[in-house]
């Protein structure tokens, strides 16, 4: 992932809580000497936003127009450093119309603070167990940030380390949205990610502005459904795996065949192989653990549209078996066509296609159970956020 302009861990809601990080989350930041703030605070250190008037110039008089149409998005501190000669401050984020509505940090996530000090995870407030890191793009013009609750988990049999269920959340300031929110998870063993675990809810910069604070109490109160709908779909993902002695590609080849790049199919498949049980053939838990691990650790665009799209395409491996498998055999087709030469490539891929084609048909008992289960997932999310 694009390396952020600045990066905050947290833990604890204020500083009235004494929340300390899990070891599995410490012990990550080995490099990274910053100081631990609580929430709180972290949040109201970031940027904020205010608008101010504009002005167009005319060329023919030289004179500046002021409009009443438009309003600049500008940071108040930066307003001022560039008062006092800082010539390095850019204090402008965006010029967007006058419909536009401004929503700083302390308006979205001080309403959360209340909430974490009602809900609980066995019988401890979230504030008291809650934990993640924000950061900063474009000069604190964009926001990211993982909130996680110690506690709130999904525990596989044989693992030392829980799956942490929290949420990401963000906005900018740029014109895109005002404000986001979806399921998060992140494996204590191997740190990888796992995204879009629910629909993505979104607040526009144009429109009327929620009740924040109802808004998040009905997401945090559905993460605990979502806890318990993932460990059944990663229990019965471990019952259905690829033999890739029985397809004509190699597990390299099936994340580039789904639709990933060169460089993130070959970390995902060295990480799938060094963490199956039977290297020949592989479950479709171990599959979506080898994408959300070069996702994690290898992708190199920013977090946004690129990397919703492989998260998806990851997620798929996990709650869609069928989906994953229909794509994949739709790509080989794709990649014989455009290559095909002669009566042999012809025979040698129809071989290949109805080797994958037995694949599907072996694992369509199980994969059933599957069609309703994502839906069912997200729907109670969305049910829940919106009543």
């Amino acid at each position: 992932m694009k390396t952020p302009d600045s990066r905050t861990v947290f833990a604890g809601l204020d500083g009235r809580t004494d929340t300390q990080l899990p070891n599995w989350y410490a012990n990550r930041r080995v490099d990274d000497s910053s100081a631990v703030v609580s929430f709180a605070e972290a949040v109201r250190d970031l940027p904020r936003a205010v608008d101010t008037e504009v002005a167009y110039q005319n060329p023919y008089t030289n004179e500046w127009v002021e409009t009443d149409r438009f309003n600049a998005v500008v940071e108040p501190s930066r307003l001022r450093d560039q008062a006092q000669d800082a010539n390095d401050v850019n204090p402008l984020f965006h010029v967007p119309s006058d419909s536009y509505t401004i929503l700083n940090p302390v308006d979205v996530y001080g309403p959360l603070e209340s909430v974490l000090q009602n809900e609980a995870v066995d019988g401890q407030p979230l504030g008291e167990v809650m934990f993640g890191e924000i950061r900063q793009y474009r000069a604190g013009g964009e926001v990211h940030m993982d909130v996680l609750f110690d506690g709130l988990e999904v525990r596989l049999p044989g693992r030392g380390e829980p799956i942490t269920m929290g949420v990401t959340s963000g906005y900018d300031f740029f014109g895109g949205h005002a404000v986001y929110v979806e399921g998060f998870a992140q494996d204590g063993v191997c740190t990888n990610t796992m995204r879009q675990l629910t629909e993505k809810e979104v607040i526009k910069h144009v429109g009327e502005v929620k009740d924040f604070e109802a808004w998040w109490e009905r997401i945090l109160t559905s993460l605990e459904l979502v806890a318990d709908d993932l460990f059944a779909f990663i229990r019965d993902a471990n019952r259905i795996s690829i033999d890739f002695t029985s397809v004509p590609f190699d597990v390299e080849m099936f994340y580039t065949l789904l639709g990933f790049p060169a460089y993130l199919a070959e970390r995902a498949a060295v990480d799938a192989e060094a963490s199956a049980e039977d290297l020949f053939e592989i479950d479709m838990w171990t599959l979506h653990s080898g994408a959300t691990y070069a996702l994690t650790h290898f992708f190199t665009g920013k977090e946004g549209t690129a990397l919703d799209e492989y998260a998806r395409l990851a997620n798929d491996v996990l709650f869609n078996p069928e989906a994953t498998i229909e794509r994949v055999k739709e790509a080989y087709q794709d990649a014989l066509d455009a290559s095909e030469t002669g009566d042999q490539a012809t025979l040698n891929g129809e071989q290949g296609l109805a080797r994958i084609e037995r694949v599907h048909r072996n694992v369509q008992a199980d994969i059933e159970q599957f069609e309703s289960r994502e839906a069912t997932l997200r729907e109670r999310f969305q049910d829940v956020v919106e009543e």
